[in-house]
Order: structure tokens, then sequence, then C-alpha cells
């Protein structure tokens, strides 16, 4: 018998799901509100100029304000998290018998006995630190935001909002007839939100043909929706 060499095993996650999301906010709402503003202008106005200076206006004020919503979100996890871990700290020192019987609880959850669980207690208990991040994740359902999430966060919104909202106003820039460039931004969006949701869905593992399918229904569901909208505030006025 010849030996085998072994190869260990390497598993493929993907980690920057946050990343994604932000991408996903970032992404849907500039493909569709955009969209909605500048078809539903075309039908007010004639004049083309005047479509695009204001859809570029809605850009410029929907991605401040969608990064500056990003920002905060991620400001009040991170301020969250740190709260929480002081509060895990001072227990884990001031109440050790209320903290032990949580981990067993925790394991317990799983199938674990007391007896089996108690090495592992007395293990985490020897190393205060790891003691308090297992709580913090198994207890509290917690992980640690990265460094500059917030500051992160915001650009990649904010960004993803921009490159969105250009792709529904790029006909109203090259067309002249508002009619004929609302045609083509419809069939350019919802392109747009095929390509993005075969990539999301490439990169989360989802299946692409599936998340294209499910973010150009939804996209288009919502684009429709606020163009409606849009057009019938237009004719009420």
């Amino acid at each position: 018998m010849h030996d085998v060499a072994y190869k260990p095993h390497e598993e493929q996650h993907f980690e920057s799901t946050e990343t994604v999301r932000d991408i996903v906010i970032g992404l849907s709402d500039g493909l569709t509100v955009p969209f909605a503003l500048a078809a539903g202008l075309s039908g007010a106005v004639a004049n083309g100029r005047l479509v695009v200076l204001a859809g570029l206006a809605e850009i410029a004020a929907g991605s401040i304000a969608m990064g500056l919503g990003g920002y905060l979100a991620a400001r009040g996890d991170a301020e969250h998290y740190a709260s929480e871990l002081r509060r895990e700290r001072e227990e884990v020192v001031s109440r050790p018998q209320d903290e032990a019987e949580e981990i067993y609880e925790i394991f317990e959850q799983y199938g674990v006995s007391r007896e089996e669980a108690t090495p592992v207690l007395q293990a985490l208990e020897r190393n205060p630190p790891a003691y308090v991040d297992f709580m913090m994740r198994f207890e509290l359902g917690l992980e640690k935001p990265a460094e500059n999430r917030a500051h992160r966060s915001a650009l990649t919104i904010a960004g993803s909002y921009i490159a969105g909202g250009m792709v529904p106003l790029l006909p109203y820039m090259l067309v002249d007839d508002n009619a004929g460039a609302l045609r083509l931004s419809v069939w350019i969006t919802l392109l747009a939100l095929a390509v993005f949701g075969a990539l999301k869905g490439r990169l989360v593992g989802t299946g692409a043909l599936r998340s294209a399918v499910q973010t150009t229904l939804i996209g288009g569901v919502a684009a429709g929706a606020a163009y409606g909208l849009a057009r019938l505030l237009n004719h009420g006025s």
C-alpha cells in the first residue's frame, strides 16, 4: 500500500456579509429612487436637461442621507457592543456563579450535559478574555464590529447609491427624446438589477439565477410603484 498524503480540508466561507449588505442597500435604493424621479419628471416636463439636473441633485442628496444613515447605524452597533462588553466583563468578576449557570444553559441548548460542560467552563474561567468573548458571542449573539466599520459603511452605501443612481439617469443624458429615454432607462435599470442580483447570489452562495430573478422582481416592483406614485402626483398637480 502506498501512503496517501493527507490534504487538510479548507472550507470556503464568505466573510464580507456586512459589506454586501451595504452595497445591496445603496444599489437597490440608487437604482429605484432616481429612476422613479426621472421617469415621473419626464412625463411632466419636456426639458431633458431639467430631468438630468433634478436626478443628479437627488443622487447627491440621497447618497449623503443614505451614507449618514449607514454611519449612524454602524456607530450605534459599535456603541451597543462596547456597552455590553463592559457589562459582561463586570459580571464575570462580580457574579461568577450566575455566569457559570449561563454557560451551562448555553451548552444545554446543544445537548451537552453539565458534567461534559464543566471542563470547558473551567478552561474559560482560567482565561477571562476568552470567557467574556464566549459570552458575547453565544449568550448575547454579538460579534465585535470591525475597526472603522461606521466610516466604511457610510462610504460603501453612499458610493453604491451614486453608482446605482447613475444607471437609470444615463439614458436621459444620451437621448434627447424623453419618451425614448424613459424606455431605455427601464430596460437598463432592469438589466442592472439582474446583473447585480446574479453577482450578489454568487458572492453569498444563494445561486446566481435565483438571486438575479428575485432582485429584478423586487427592484422592478419597487421602481414601478415609485414611478406610478410619481406620475399620479404629477397628474394630480
